[in-house]
């Protein structure tokens, strides 16, 4: 299905910036066109030592962003993820995020025992914006206008009504803007409180909702992270974020599958794609769900065993990555999710010693299955040469 694009010589570039005893762990993966348009930077910050204050720690992250920003002062932000470690007590105190940039906020705790985390998105060439009337964040590149939406929540309601209210109010959103969910939304993400409990309802509501908009086994889902986090209001079941893209056409978007790997998702009464790939005339996008231990039966593999987990979940990924003609070498960013903050140090060392440079965080949010003791997500971008679309 990709036969047809030509690849160039431009690589995805990983690097940690930052330098010996620094506060801040900074990492960037950086992607810059051969020919002039868009380039694009990932950035993961990381606290580097655990044991201060969180005023200390926010300090310290917050300076590191600042000095982010002025030294790629031609880009712009365009999104960024805080990860907390007690959102009641501390998301009331972080920095307002740039105009334009959207801006999700999640109690996920890093789990090198330190209380906050970020992850931010910077692009350059783009005109960038915020539609407060529809909440969503644009940036735009003609042909195209990338809306996103992040940490949209509805609190006192139970996790299947809230679903179904925030994607259809955000359908309505993006149809205001000329776009809907069908043709538009590449990425989804649920972050639900109490997952053990509530995600159930999520599905649920998703399932509801998906099928109203014609979005069936038999079209196509969109793909998704669904995953325990929390919300500064504790009386918030479940909060979304969101990715679309208007101007896109519809041959410009494949749904990953990796078959002999991964099963597809409505076996087990779930709805979300296991990854998408976006051909532009420039570069791939491919944008990998949660991903965990499971084989083509839908079945959790090796219960019990976090090492063999981690190299079941990196297979699949990898399976998707290469259907979509990447590699982990094109990945933009990794985020990690925990069950159990006690497997850390042994994710850690892995992580460490196989992608000792690639921007990630690792936090605790429990699995939707209780036997998957590790999910992932990724994000990658490959230069392609297909002069039939416009450029990112």
């Amino acid at each position: 299905m990709f036969s047809t694009l030509s690849t160039t010589a431009v690589k995805m570039h990983q690097t940690t910036l930052s330098v010996a005893d620094s506060p801040v762990t900074v990492r960037c993966a950086t992607f810059s066109p051969e020919r002039k348009g868009v380039s694009e930077l990932h950035f993961m910050l990381t606290i580097t030592h655990p044991g201060e204050s969180f005023d200390s720690q926010l300090s310290q992250i917050t300076q590191a962003l600042n000095n982010t920003l002025i030294s790629n002062s031609r880009f712009s932000p365009v999104m960024m993820r805080w990860f907390l470690s007690d959102a009641a007590n501390q998301a009331d105190l972080l920095p307002a995020a740039p105009e334009g940039c959207a801006c999700s906020i999640v109690e996920q705790a890093p789990l090198n025992g330190t209380k906050i985390a970020l992850w931010l998105q910077l692009v350059s060439d783009m005109k960038v914006g915020y539609d407060s009337e529809q909440q969503i964040c644009f940036a735009i590149h003609q042909p195209y206008t990338h809306l996103r939406t992040a940490s949209r929540a509805l609190p006192d309601f139970g996790s299947e009504v809230a679903t179904m209210a925030l994607l259809e109010d955000y359908a309505t959103n993006l149809s205001n803007l000329g776009a809907n969910i069908y043709d538009n939304c590449v990425r989804t993400w649920f972050f639900v409180q109490n997952v053990d409990v509530n995600y159930t309802g999520v599905v649920k509501g998703r399932n509801t909702v998906f099928e109203n908009f014609n979005l069936t086994p038999d079209t196509h889902f969109i793909a998704s992270t669904g995953i325990g986090g929390g919300h500064a209001n504790r009386r918030v079941a479940v909060q979304m974020d969101a990715y679309a893209i208007s101007g896109i056409k519809p041959q410009q978007i494949t749904y990953l599958k990796a078959p002999t790997h991964l099963n597809s998702t409505y076996e087990y009464g779930v709805a979300f794609e296991r990854g998408v790939a976006i051909d532009f005339g420039d570069r791939r996008y491919l944008m990998i769900s949660g991903t965990a231990s499971i084989d083509n039966k839908g079945n959790v593999v090796h219960t019990r065993d976090i090492s063999r987990q981690i190299g079941r979940m990196l297979e699949n990924i990898d399976a998707l990555l290469n259907e979509g003609g990447a590699t982990y070498d094109d990945v933009a960013h990794m985020i990690i999710y925990l069950r159990d903050p006690a497997d850390y140090t042994e994710v850690n060392k892995y992580f460490n010693d196989r992608f000792p440079d690639m921007p990630r965080v690792i936090v605790n949010a429990p699995v939707c299955r209780p036997g998957w003791l590790i999910e992932m997500e990724c994000m990658a971008i490959k230069a392609v040469d297909n002069p039939e679309y416009a450029p990112f």
